[in-house]
């Protein structure tokens, strides 16, 4: 702390000199400014020091963690959660060890970092929310990493389980960032529980043409594609009509990770399958029918 100099010699001081500070108040000041140096330069370089060294021990702390929980045979979400929740409590202690060498009284830096805490935390509701939702995605599994799921219309396989969000990966290689109170306040369909579902693909027929027949020769292409699950059938139906064509649904099962590759080859088995047997289709342009190659 500076020492204070008595405020009537200042002025006295200035006075004496025609408002200019004396040679001994400029000394005075000097012998402060070192006097502090000296005590807290040392302070501010340990308190550097032990952050440094606090973190890298903090990350191997967190690998060798990593390592325990990996041979634990935790489960992955539950692992995931963990080392994120050591990670936050590991360098918030890291912090407090700083502060206090730099002078900071620890007890009193906790207390107001809890009054801070409940104040932002009564401002920031919806982060507390998907904290608890994401204890409670963790505890109660509607979903395992690896599982394909879909949350508020939105599919995709679940690549990992965080404290505030889950993300996932869609079919097409997006990634969603899902806050984990949004899923769970929604339905959500976990298609690995069941280890299967159903793709959904829709192709058109002219009006002219009979259904039965392009039901069957649809059933016969599918048939030929390996990854389509045959047990139980595909589901071949009329969806709706259009202006020119009656869609038709097609929806057979599949393995969730063999989602593009089945859709694909389905989509070619039908098309060289309607070419072989001249199924023909109508134009956006008009009414007038045209044939399709393979």
């Amino acid at each position: 702390m500076f020492e204070e100099i008595p405020e009537q010699d200042t002025i006295a001081s200035l006075l004496s000199n025609g408002g200019v500070p004396s040679v001994d108040t400029f000394a005075k000041y000097g012998e402060m400014a070192k006097d502090s140096v000296i005590t807290y330069l040392p302070k501010i370089f340990f308190a550097i020091l032990i952050y440094m060294i606090g973190m890298w021990v903090v990350k191997k702390l967190l690998s060798l963690l990593d390592g325990m929980i990996s041979k634990s045979g935790l489960s992955t979400e539950l692992s995931g959660f963990t080392m994120s929740i050591a990670s936050l409590a590991m360098k918030f202690v890291v912090i407090l060890a700083a502060a206090g060498v730099l002078g900071f009284q620890v007890s009193s830096l906790i207390g107001i970092l809890a009054g801070v805490v409940f104040a932002v935390g009564l401002a920031l509701q919806g982060f507390l929310g998907n904290f608890a939702a994401g204890i409670t995605i963790v505890f109660f599994k509607p979903y395992r990493v690896g599982d394909w799921v879909m949350v508020s219309e939105m599919f995709g396989k679940v690549k990992s389980i965080e404290i505030f969000n889950t993300i996932l990966t869609t079919p097409s290689d997006k990634t969603l960032i899902i806050p984990n109170g949004q899923i769970t306040d929604n339905i959500i369909t976990n298609y690995s529980t069941v280890g299967k579902m159903r793709l959904e693909l829709q192709v058109t027929m002219p009006y002219e043409e009979d259904f039965p027949r392009v039901k069957g020769i649809i059933e016969d292409s599918l048939k030929k594609v390996p990854l389509i699950i045959q047990e139980p059938e595909p589901l071949v139906g009329i969806e709706s009509y259009d202006s020119h064509n009656i869609v038709v649904s097609v929806r057979p099962y599949i393995i969730p990770d063999d989602y593009w590759e089945v859709r694909f080859s389905a989509l070619s088995a039908i098309k060289r399958a309607f070419s072989e047997n001249n199924i023909k289709v109508a134009y956006s342009e008009g009414v007038e029918l045209g044939p399709i190659g393979a």
